[in-house]
């Protein structure tokens, strides 16, 4: 199983798909995800780039976090991880938790980045445009899809519920007290990468408008609302969300 190893210790499980010689691009995935909620995508971005994914520590088959964390943690677990691959810089693609990660790596190693994807995420709390789930105590997971996405495609929700790891007790709290102390807002014109921001219309984890937010604040972003779409987007309409990361990528070239 490839897991590299942090200078304290922490083990982060991570998989490479696609050629050697293709551009990366980085999966950066959302609280509590895993490589497996990239399971749709991979295979489509791995036609053409090289794709790095690899599990937050507290997510999936990398080890938890031992105290508190800060999304600079994260940061430098991903840039640690580009040096142990070799690779000098990268496409990020960050989603919900991980889009928080990808702006604070374009703000403080700027020359580590290629371009941004930022999906379905905010500018951070201090800023960000709340939303009302209104979901079932007992299946908070619902918020995860647009209306009607689950009770239309059950199959599909249940192999997502199914595919997913178990979150390390106390890993879940670490993450989420790392996301509330994240604010980019004034820093985000600084952003001078090529950046692309998706969010879906129908997200009722984190407010499209916070895409909107995005888009308007860092210079020349492009904004992509996929209509009718929720916060997991790129499970619901993996073609669709690939296409659009694709041809980006291939619009910088």
């Amino acid at each position: 199983m490839p897991l590299y190893r942090r200078p304290d210790g922490c083990r982060l499980y991570h998989e490479v798909h696609g050629p050697e010689d293709a551009e990366p691009l980085v999966l950066l995935e959302g609280l509590g995800g895993d490589i497996p909620g990239w399971r749709r995508n991979i295979p489509g971005l791995a036609e053409e780039l090289r794709v790095i994914a690899y599990d937050f520590r507290g997510n999936g088959r990398s080890d938890p976090p031992e105290g508190p964390v800060t999304i600079a943690t994260f940061v430098e677990d991903t840039v640690g991880l580009l040096d142990h691959l070799g690779i000098g810089s990268a496409h990020l693609y960050g989603q919900s938790f991980g889009g928080l990660v990808a702006q604070e790596l374009a703000l403080s190693h700027l020359e580590r980045v290629r371009s941004l994807i930022l999906a379905a995420t905010h500018p951070g709390r201090g800023h960000a445009v709340a939303v009302e789930a209104n979901v079932p105590k007992d299946r908070p997971w619902l918020a995860l899809y647009a209306p009607g996405f689950a009770e239309a495609h059950p199959d599909h929700v249940e192999a997502d519920l199914r595919a997913g790891l178990p979150q390390a007790p106390g890993a879940a709290r670490r993450q989420w007290e790392a996301m509330q102390a994240f604010d980019a807002w004034d820093r985000l014109p600084s952003i001078r990468v090529p950046t692309l921001v998706i969010h879906g219309t129908e997200d009722r984890t984190i407010a499209p408008e916070n895409g909107c937010l995005l888009a308007e604040r860092i210079p020349g972003a492009r904004l992509h609302l996929l209509e009718g779409a929720g916060h997991v987007y790129h499970s619901e309409r993996p073609e669709e969300a690939d296409a659009a990361v694709l041809g980006f990528v291939r619009s910088l070239r």
